[in-house]
């Protein structure tokens, strides 16, 4: 019983030293959102594992992995970031930081434990995808969202002319649940991509439509004022 307890500990102990030198090992960042290639995401730092995983990054100038949990889970799929600037160093060790997405990668294995490690890390790998779009298609997306946001009464610019913009700058602005978010992250052609945002544009704007007539009928209509006091006005009995 002894011996093979001590075999396994010593293949434990070879398999996470031999994730240190594969290059498709990455610390990871679990979050409950997601991150798309090009982002650019503030963070704020306070947890230990965490602040340990920014520090050596940081020093290595390596990146690291946030991976979407939905759920309370872990999904498959996450995006690989940079750390592009740590702003702001807090005097109990918190920092603020930016970080920019680079890849989605795919998790292989989770590897929860890492010798002298607080934080988690994961074996990925890095699936091809392709970023070439229907750029008609793309500006019928861009005009629907702008179209949404205009019924919502929202103000949004973004940092790339309509021309340049693609599928992962306006996902996070075309009123996507995180599963859809999370959907769309899996469809690795832009394509598909913006295949997706119309589908579900096409389905959102008919629905905003008709809550915005509503909310101009109970503006206008006296019968509904005293909803809120249950007064309803239903004529003369019979």
């Amino acid at each position: 019983m002894i011996f093979e307890l001590t075999n396994q500990q010593t293949t434990i102990s070879q398999k996470i030293a031999n994730i240190t030198i594969m290059t498709n090992f990455i610390p990871i960042f679990p979050l409950a959102i997601v991150v798309y290639p090009g982002e650019d995401l503030n963070l704020h730092i306070f947890e230990p594992r965490y602040k340990q995983l920014i520090a050596e990054c940081n020093a290595a100038k390596k990146p690291f992995g946030i991976p979407t949990v939905i759920n309370n889970k872990i999904s498959e799929l996450g995006t690989l970031v940079e750390l592009s600037e740590i702003v702001k160093t807090y005097d109990n060790g918190e920092l603020d930081i930016r970080t920019r997405g680079i890849h989605v990668f795919r998790i292989l294995e989770t590897i929860p434990e890492i010798p002298d490690k607080l934080y988690s890390g994961a074996i990925v790998n890095y699936p091809d995808n392709d970023t070439r779009g229907n750029r008609d298609l793309m500006r019928k997306v861009v005009d629907a969202v702008r179209e949404l946001h205009k019924m919502l009464n929202v103000s949004k610019s973004f940092s790339k002319s309509d021309d340049e913009l693609g599928a992962y700058d306006i996902a996070h602005h075309a009123g996507l649940s995180i599963d859809e978010e999370y959907e769309l992250l899996g469809l690795l052609k832009e394509l598909h991509r913006q295949e997706y945002l119309r589908r579900h544009l096409q389905k959102v704007l008919p629905v905003v439509a008709q809550m915005e007539s509503l909310k101009e009928k109970v503006k206008l209509n006296g019968h509904f004022r005293n909803l809120s006091s249950f007064e309803f006005d239903f004529g003369d009995e019979k």
